[in-house]
């Protein structure tokens, strides 16, 4: 769980405390649990997206009343470097989850699950209520799917340039 909230989070210290919250939130709220609607594991993911998603709009609400509060300064050279390097990150991320973003669901879950959060093939498979050879299969073309896609932006990217 905690590679889950800290690939959507980022910082350490808050994805340690979200996770946290994950499971109170999931403690208070065991009894919606229903089996019939997928495994437990799922439902704690489930839980966890919405603590996530409560937490940015916690934080949009904070940098909106931030924004009209502060004052600007001037940036300097590493301040400049350091944005540019977010910002290249960023991009790439970017890429990769809009590439990510036309698989197929059972796809993306089982790409999601072994690339993104450190499963192996049979942990992702049973996860998803799925067989292991089946996980395999999605996964290899999950993984064919994404690498072209982004092989195809890059070169469309080149020719642009």
């Amino acid at each position: 769980m905690q590679r889950f909230v800290a690939r959507r989070v980022g910082e350490p210290y808050l994805a340690a405390d979200l996770v946290a919250e994950v499971f109170l939130a999931a403690i208070g709220s065991a009894r919606s649990y229903r089996p019939s609607r997928g495994t437990p594991r799922n439902w704690l993911y489930g839980v966890a997206r919405n603590v996530i998603g409560a937490e940015r709009k916690r934080q949009a609400k904070f940098l909106a009343g931030a924004s009209r509060d502060a004052g600007l300064r001037r940036l300097d050279a590493d301040d400049l470097a350091r944005a540019e390097e977010r910002i290249d990150a960023e991009v790439h991320a970017r890429e990769l989850y809009q590439a990510m973003d036309g698989l197929p669901r059972g796809e993306r879950a089982v790409l999601e699950l072994v690339a993104l959060d450190g499963l192996d093939v049979a942990e992702a498979a049973r996860v998803l209520g799925i067989k292991p050879g089946t996980a395999r299969v999605r996964l290899h073309r999950a993984r064919r799917r994404v690498g072209g896609e982004l092989t195809h932006h890059a070169l469309a990217t080149e020719g642009a340039s």
